[in-house]
């Protein structure tokens, strides 16, 4: 059997569109989320509704973790039976250990893959394997797409209004102090991946109207918003992700706005009611 250039591989912290869902040759290694003993694989066993139902039903908080090395290897051995190498892009080392792993899995399976680290999550993601796609089907090399998207990681501008603050302080994510002063005054936590794919708090806004014109406001004073397309992600919230596209286009006529969700990895740590909005410069 004659086999494929190159596999296009993510894991399920990326944002997974239709146009991927439908692509021959892309492929996305979950992530496991476990409440207790239980053990679930994300988008498979569990979807996003399913597991805010559960959170709320749940006697202790769930935890997230990331395949092992042998689990990569088994899923990069079975690619292997179809193409001669793959690019594989995750989620931001600094939040997660997949990328290491991964990386031990393809070691493992003696399968060559080109590993891009997004320096970020959800679109960060996706928008980096879909332009390493466009420029395949270019006619580019995989050391010319591994530069450029090497450079496009790190260039994503993204703002995200936290759902619930619980879940990100239990989750490790932030501070007991801050944690109990943002509870304390009810605020709206602003987060953001920084370039160097970090997780930081960089503002707070006292009621959801102020959250959500801020996030309006950072899309309608970057330069070129009027030609831009971003991405909306939200946490089991559609109509509110609804009202911001509506606050949005209607600030910056001629912005394409594209609504989906978190994943259910993310929203074990944001929590439901979440909003990110998010575009590469």
């Amino acid at each position: 059997m004659n086999k494929k250039p190159i596999a296009w591989i993510v894991d399920s912290t990326a944002f997974i569109s239709e146009e991927l869902k439908q692509h021959p040759d892309f492929f996305s290694v979950p992530l496991n989320i476990h409440f207790g003993e239980e053990q679930f694989v994300d988008g498979k066993d569990l979807t996003p509704e399913q597991l805010y139902v559960k959170i709320k039903d749940a006697t202790e908080f769930p935890k997230t973790s990331q395949p092992s090395a042998g689990e990569f290897a088994e899923r990069f051995k079975e690619i292997a039976e179809g193409y001669d190498e793959a690019v594989a892009v995750h989620v931001s080392a600094k939040l997660s250990g997949t990328l290491a792993s991964s990386t031990a899995g393809a070691e493992i399976a003696g399968f060559p893959v080109t590993f891009i680290d997004s320096l970020a999550l959800s679109y960060g993601i996706t928008g980096i394997i879909e332009k390493g796609m466009a420029m395949h089907a270019g006619g580019a090399t995989v050391p010319e797409i591994k530069e450029q998207l090497e450079k496009m990681a790190g260039t994503l501008q993204n703002f995200i209004l936290i759902g619930q603050l619980d879940q990100l302080y239990k989750g490790g994510r932030m501070s007991g102090v801050q944690f109990f002063l943002g509870s304390l005054l009810k605020v709206k936590p602003i987060v953001q991946i920084s370039k160097e794919g970090e997780l930081l708090a960089i503002d707070k806004v006292r009621s959801e109207k102020k959250a959500l014109q801020y996030l309006v406001d950072k899309v309608a004073t970057s330069p070129g918003a009027n030609s831009r397309k971003i991405y909306l992600m939200h946490g089991n919230v559609i109509d509110q992700a609804i009202h911001l596209k509506n606050l949005l286009t209607e600030q910056v006529p001629g912005l394409e706005v594209v609504i989906g969700d978190i994943s259910s990895t993310l929203a074990v740590h944001a929590g439901e009611g979440t909003l990110a909005i998010l575009w590469f410069d």
